[in-house]
C-alpha cells in the first residue's frame, strides 16, 4: 500500500512539473508570436505611406500628383536618416528629467544589444506625423523647403513629445494615456498642418476677395482622382489596425482593438453620409472618405481601453467633426487645407485624446487601471487628458511656427504664381505630367478650363494683377477669316443625341464628319451642387463633338437641321458654332477648296 501511494505521488509530482513546463512553452510561444506580430503591425504601418501619397494625390489636381508622391516617399526616407542620427534616442533613450531621452548612437557603437524592433516600430510611426503635414499644404509648397520642416519634425519635435508619452517623460509618470497616437502622432501632425498652411496662404483662386480683402466667396477645387483617395484610405484602415494593434500582448485585448478600430471609423461614416446628404441634398463622398480617416484617429488612443459603445460615441462625434471642421477652415479661417488633414488629424486626434478621460473602461481586456468618466472614474484621467493635450499642443505650435517662420525667411516657403499654375510636377521636378500615356482633363486646371468661378485667379483688378495671372486668365489665339465660302461648323451636344445629330446631317447629305468624345465644362449657376460643403459652379458632362466642313450645302440648312435634331426643350441641348475656312486641300489627289468637298457633302 505504502509503495503505491508512493508511485502515485510521483505521478501527481511529475504532472505538476509537465504542467509547468507546459505552461513556460507556451508562455514562452506567446511572447515569440507576439514579437512577430509586433513587427508586422510595423510593416502595416509603413505600408499607410502609400496610403497618404493616394488620398492625397487623388484629393488635389492632377498637375501635382508627381511632386505629392516624391514628397510621401521622402518623409520617409528623410525620417529614417534623421530618426537614426537623433530622433531615436531623443524618443527612448535613457530617460533625462522626464523631458528627454538621452542622446546616443546606440545603435552604431552597441548595435548587438540595439532594441532592433522597436527602432523600426517607432520609426514609421515618426513618419506618419511628418507625412499628415504635406496635405494641408499641397500645391504651392516648395519641395526644398517641404524636406527641411519634415525632417525637424522627425528629428525633434516628435521625439521629444513622444518621449513624454511612450518614453518614460513626465506625462507618462503622471498616467497620461494614448496607446497608439491621437495625440503623440495625429494631433502634433495635425497642428503643423495647420500653422503651416496658414502661414503658407491659400492656392490661388480658393478665396475670391473684394477690393477690402474680405473673402466674399470660397471655391471649390475637386481632387481629381477620387478612385485613388478612396483606394488609399482602405489602405490607410488596414494599416491601422497595425498602427492601434500591434502592441497588443494578448490575443483578447488584440481582438477588442481590431474591433474598436472597426467600429469607430465605419459609424463615423455613416454619421457623415446622413448628415452631408441632410446638409448638402446630397452624400458627399470625399467627406464621408475623410470620415472614415476621422473615425480611425478619434479611436487610436483609447482604442485598447474603450468597449464598443464608448467607440460608436467616438465615431459619431469624429463623423460630425470632420465636416464642421472643413467648413471651420473654409468659411471662418479662411485657411485652405486640400485634403482635409486639420479636420481629420487635429480635431479628432484632440478629440480622441480627450475620448480616453470619458470613455475608458476596466472591462477592456488588459485594463485594470485607467478608468473615464462616464465610466465611474470620475474626472481624474479626464483632468490627465487635458494636461497632456494643452503641454503636447503648446510645444507642437510654438516649435513648428518657428521652423516655417525661419524657412520663409531663408529658402522660401511657397513656389511663385507661375509655378503654382502651371503646376509643381513641371516646375519642381521637371515631369511632364504623372500620368504620362493617359489623357487627363484636369475640372480645375486653371490654365485650360473655360470661364468658370473655379477658376478665379485671386485679383479681381486688372492694373494691380500680375503678368502671370493676365496670361493665365486672359491667353490670346490669333484668327484669320479669309472669304472663301467655304465654312466648318461645329456641333457640340450631349451623347445622347448623336444618333439622331448624324441621321439629319445624312439626310441633308453631309456625309463626312469628324467625331470626337470630349468633356463639357461651363458656368451653370443655381445648380446646388457641392464639393465638400463648397458650392461647385462647374458642371463636366460628356459631350460628343461633330465637324462638317460645307461649301455647296447653305450653312443655315446645316445649322436648322442640327437645332431640331438636338432640340429636347433645355438649358444645354447643345451649341454650334460657325468658322470661315481658308483653305481645303484634299491629300489622295491634290485638289483645294470646293472640289476637294465634293465627295464628302
Amino acid at each position: 500500500m505504502l509503495g503505491t501511494d508512493f508511485r502515485i505521488l510521483a505521478l501527481l509530482f511529475l504532472c505538476e512539473e509537465e504542467i509547468e513546463m507546459t505552461e513556460e512553452i507556451l508562455s514562452a510561444v506567446d511572447g515569440q508570436v507576439f514579437a512577430v506580430w509586433f513587427l508586422i503591425g510595423a510593416a502595416l504601418v509603413f505600408w499607410m505611406q502609400a496610403g497618404f501619397a493616394m488620398v492625397e494625390a487623388g484629393f488635389t489636381r492632377a498637375k501635382n500628383t508627381g511632386n505629392i508622391l516624391m514628397k510621401n516617399l521622402m518623409d520617409f526616407c528623410i525620417g529614417t536618416v534623421v530618426f537614426i542620427l537623433i530622433g531615436f534616442s531623443l524618443l527612448l533613450g535613457e530617460d533625462m528629467i522626464g523631458l528627454i531621452g538621452k542622446p546616443g548612437f546606440d545603435i552604431f557603437t552597441a548595435y548587438e544589444n540595439f532594441d532592433f524592433s522597436n527602432f523600426v516600430f517607432n520609426l514609421v510611426f515618426c513618419a506618419t506625423t511628418a507625412t499628415i503635414v504635406s496635405g494641408a499644404m499641397a500645391e504651392r509648397t516648395k519641395f526644398l523647403s517641404y524636406c527641411i520642416y519634415s525632417g525637424i519634425i522627425s528629428a525633434l519635435i516628435y521625439p521629444i513629445e513622444a518621449h513624454w508619452i511612450w518614453g518614460g517623460g513626465w506625462l507618462a509618470q503622471i498616467g497620461f494615456h494614448d496607446f497608439a497616437g491621437s495625440c503623440a502622432i495625429h494631433m502634433v501632425g495635425g497642428i503643423a498642418a495647420l500653422v503651416g498652411a496658414a502661414i503658407l496662404g491659400p492656392r490661388i483662386g480658393k478665396f475670391a476677395k473684394d477690393k477690402n480683402g474680405k473673402v466674399t466667396k470660397v471655391n471649390a477645387f475637386p481632387g481629381h482622382n477620387l478612385p485613388l483617395g478612396c483606394l488609399g484610405v482602405f489602405i490607410l484602415w488596414l494599416g491601422w489596425y497595425g498602427f492601434n494593434g500591434a502592441a497588443a500582448t494578448s490575443v483578447d485585448q488584440l481582438g477588442s482593438i481590431f474591433l474598436t478600430t472597426t467600429i469607430a471609423p465605419a459609424v463615423a461614416t455613416v454619421v457623415c453620409m446622413i448628415f452631408t446628404w441632410i446638409k448638402y441634398g446630397k452624400p458627399d463622398i470625399s467627406m464621408c472618405l475623410n470620415a472614415s480617416l476621422a473615425g480611425l484617429v478619434g479611436i487610436t488612443a483609447p482604442c485598447d481601453v474603450t468597449d464598443a459603445l464608448g467607440a460608436s460615441i467616438i465615431g459619431i462625434v469624429s463623423g460630425l467633426l470632420v465636416v464642421f471642421g472643413v467648413w471651420l477652415l473654409d468659411y471662418k479661417l479662411h485657411i485652405d487645407d486640400p485634403v482635409g488633414a486639420v479636420a481629420v488629424h487635429c480635431l479628432n486626434g484632440i478629440w480622441g485624446t480627450i475620448a480616453v478621460g470619458l470613455f475608458a473602461t476596466t472591462s477592456a481586456p488588459g485594463n485594470d487601471s485607467v478608468v473615464g468618466l462616464f465610466y465611474g472614474g470620475g474626472f481624474g484621467q479626464l483632468g490627465i487628458q487635458l494636461i497632456g493635450f494643452a503641454a503636447v499642443a503648446a510645444w507642437t505650435a510654438v516649435t513648428i511656427t518657428i521652423a516655417f517662420l525661419v524657412i520663409k525667411k531663408t529658402v522660401g516657403l511657397r513656389v511663385t504664381e507661375e509655378e503654382e499654375i502651371v503646376g509643381l510636377d513641371s516646375c519642381e521636378h521637371g515631369l511632364a505630367s504623372a500620368y504620362s500615356g493617359f489623357s487627363i482633363m484636369d475640372v480645375s486646371n486653371t490654365m485650360t478650363m473655360e470661364v468658370n468661378e473655379n477658376t478665379d485667379l485671386g485679383e479681381s483688378d486688372y492694373d494691380a494683377a500680375s503678368e502671370t495671372k493676365k496670361d493665365a486668365a486672359v491667353p490670346v489665339v490669333q484668327s484669320i477669316e479669309p472669304a472663301t465660302g467655304i465654312s466648318k461648323v461645329v456641333i457640340v451636344s450631349r451623347l445622347s443625341r448623336y444618333d439622331h445629330l448624324k441621321k439629319a446631317m445624312n439626310e441633308l447629305g453631309v456625309t463626312g464628319m469628324t467625331v470626337t468624345q470630349v468633356m463639357g465644362c461651363g458656368v451653370q449657376k443655381g445648380a446646388g451642387e457641392k464639393y465638400r460643403g463648397v458650392e461647385v459652379d462647374a458642371t463636366l458632362i460628356p459631350k460628343v463633338k461633330v465637324e462638317v466642313v460645307v461649301s455647296k450645302i447653305p450653312v443655315e440648312d446645316v445649322i436648322e437641321a442640327a437645332k431640331k435634331a438636338l432640340y429636347t426643350g433645355h438649358i444645354g441641348d447643345g451649341k454650334i458654332f460657325v468658322y470661315n475656312v481658308q483653305r481645303v486641300v484634299k491629300v489622295r489627289t491634290g485638289e483645294e477648296d470646293y472640289l476637294a468637298l465634293q465627295d464628302v457633302e
